[in-house]
């Protein structure tokens, strides 16, 4: 049975027997990270945008590990130029690999890499990805949209990460609409209380949603899918 582990922000890891995934390893300079982008061990880094805060440590992740980078072919394409191995997906395909499949779905935000964001890395993207017998989501940094629902009826997904940070992401009402929308099992909320502009309260969220178990977890802290 997989294992996920909230490393902060929406950085997470996915372990399932010998396979190792992170997705969006945000470590360095992420004030509420649990971990050093020095002590991860992976074998995929995927990543939902080129956003500092969603690449973060990818490319020294990648190196370090001879992992490959999924994400989409912009972003994979810019990274590959640092010398790691990649895997490029765009919305709505995917692709069956060693532990399983990865399915990239859309997502509403924006998608640039660098400081001020200008170099273009594609769309935004979320990621369905299917281990163990497991279906694992995460959305990525994206608003509340209706395909959130085929999402859910297409997929029998056990567990969702799902933003509830609002001002760049959903809010917690949008979130709670969403995983009425997927439908999943359990649901994690993420992209909250790095910083004070996206600040909540998850408990409160978590007492709102209705159709799915919420499993909170503060970073460093993990769960079975």
């Amino acid at each position: 049975m997989p294992e996920v582990k909230f490393l902060g922000h929406a950085c997470v890891t996915i372990t399932e027997g010998n396979h190792k995934l992170i997705i969006d390893p945000f470590l360095t300079d992420n004030p509420v990270a649990a971990a050093k982008a020095d002590d991860i061990e992976a074998g995929y880094v995927l990543v939902t945008h080129g956003h500092g805060d969603h690449i973060g440590d990818a490319v020294s992740i990648a190196k370090r590990n001879d992992a490959t980078v999924i994400g989409t072919f912009e972003l994979v394409n810019l990274v590959g130029k640092e010398g790691v191995k990649t895997h490029p997906l765009h919305i709505g395909g995917g692709h069956n690999f060693d532990f399983g499949r990865v399915k990239a779905t859309i997502a509403h935000h924006g998608g640039g890499y660098g400081p001020d964001a200008s170099q273009y890395t594609g769309p935004p993207v979320g990621f369905l990805v299917t281990i163990g017998g497991k279906t694992i989501y995460h959305a990525g940094d994206t608003g509340l949209f209706y395909d959130m629902k085929l999402i859910g009826e297409m997929n029998d997904i056990d567990l969702a990460f799902v933003p509830i940070g609002d001002n760049f992401t959903m809010d917690p009402d949008d979130a709670i609409k969403a995983v009425e929308f997927l439908q999943p099992k359990k649901v994690v909320p993420i992209h909250y209380n790095t910083w004070d502009l996206i600040a909540q309260d998850a408990a409160a969220f978590a007492a709102k949603v209705k159709n799915a178990e919420v499993v909170i977890l503060k970073p460093g802290e993990g769960c079975s899918v």
